[in-house]
Order: structure tokens, then sequence, then C-alpha cells
């Protein structure tokens, strides 16, 4: 029996319930990422004995299916667009801002489907965005495109964000502390490709490159949609 289909336990002196434990759970995980989320330590936020908490989910990884349906819920816009290109930008957007909000939450993209009520609607909403336009199972490589940029994306910009609490170096710190390191290996001649995008290119910051990227997943997609079938 799932996570999902278990019933809770009745309430006793010290109130609790899968909303509470998981509300306590998600906020230990804000404050110290995935490794401040324990059944004991979430028990102890809640003043509840840890053994009561196995009433509500037998291992940390059913807490943090529960998490993630949670913040999930997040993810979902109000309204479906009926337009495929902006509902699959708006939920891919949706979900960056989501995992900026809760950073563990990148910890945990791309793995096995969620599967709460919020998992799914999400992952509804993104097979919606295309029905009837193509064949299922090319929708079913269009979502898992889209969804993969979006977790490497968002994890590579968690990652920096990150780097620079560790480091206390901002990214324009850190950039001119390495600066004469790579002027030097640059000028070796090795890397004329690299030399190029390091002198020549447009930095930009991170949300202006997951939009400009985004758009050209999102180019590919439409190319695929409107090439006839072979």
């Amino acid at each position: 029996m799932t996570v999902w289909d278990r019933p809770e336990p009745p309430t006793r002196p010290v109130p609790l319930d899968r909303e509470r434990i998981v509300a306590a759970a998600i906020a230990l995980a804000d404050e110290g990422g995935l490794e401040a989320v324990s059944l004991r330590k979430v028990a102890a936020r809640l003043n509840a004995g840890p053994m009561r908490l196995y009433g509500y989910m037998s291992t940390k990884e059913e807490l943090l299916d529960l998490m993630v349906d949670e913040i999930h819920a997040e993810i979902l816009p109000e309204e479906q667009s009926g337009d495929w290109r902006e509902a699959l930008r708006i939920l891919a957007h949706r979900t960056r801002q989501t995992a900026l909000r809760h950073e563990w939450l990148a910890d945990l993209l791309g793995g096995r489907p969620a599967l709460g009520p919020n998992g799914l609607a999400v992952t509804e909403a993104r097979l919606a965005a295309l029905d009837g336009l193509t064949d299922i199972d090319t929708v079913m490589r269009v979502v898992e495109t889209v969804s993969a940029y979006c977790t490497g994306a968002i994890r590579r910009e968690i990652a920096n964000l990150r780097a620079e609490r560790a480091t206390g170096l901002s990214k324009r710190d850190w950039q001119r502390a390495s600066g004469p390191h790579v002027t030097r290996m640059l000028a070796t001649g090795r890397f004329p490709a690299l030399t190029k995008a390091v002198y020549d290119g447009t930095d930009v910051d991170a949300e202006t490159s997951f939009a400009t990227c985004l758009e050209w997943v999102l180019d590919a997609v439409a190319a695929k949609l409107t090439r006839p079938p072979a």
C-alpha cells in the first residue's frame, strides 16, 4: 500500500496529520536542505514523539514523496492556456520559480514520476497542452524533452547559488579570482573556441538564459509538430 492509499491514524493529545508533518518537513528543508530533514527532527519541531510519525509514513522516502507533492501544487497554474507553447512555457517558468523558493526540490527532480495528486496534475497539464496535436508517443517525447531541459537548467542555477553561499564569492567575484588562471590557459592557444566565448560572448543572468534556451527548445518542438509524418 502506498503512502497515498494508507489511511491516517486517529488524532492523539498532540494533534498530528500529514498536512502538519509535511509543512514542518518543508520548513526544515527550506532552512537547511534535505540533510536537515529526518523523521526525528520533524517530530521534534511538532513536539511529538518520533514513533508517532510512523503512523503516517513508513520511511523518510515516503516523507519526501509527500513533500514533493505538496510543492507541486505551487507549479500548477490557476488556468491552463489553450496554446500549447504558452502552456509549456508557463509550467517551465513556474517549475523554476518553485525550485528557487525551495532549492531542495532540485535534488529530487528528474527521478521517478511524482505519483501524488499534485504531481499527477502537473503531468496531466503537460500532456494536455499537446493533446490532439500529434500522436501520444510524440507527446510523451516532447514532455520528456522539455522536462529534461528544465531539470538540467534548474539544477545548474541552484548549484551556482549554493557555490556562492559556500565560498562567499559572487559570480563576478569568482570570475575575478579565476581570471589570471583562465587568461594564462587561453593564452596557450589550445582553446580557440573557448577563447572566443570568453572574450566575445555576452554574459546574461540566469533568468534570461533559462528563458532564451527554453524558447529554443520550444522552437524545436514546434518544428517537430509541424513536420509531416514520415
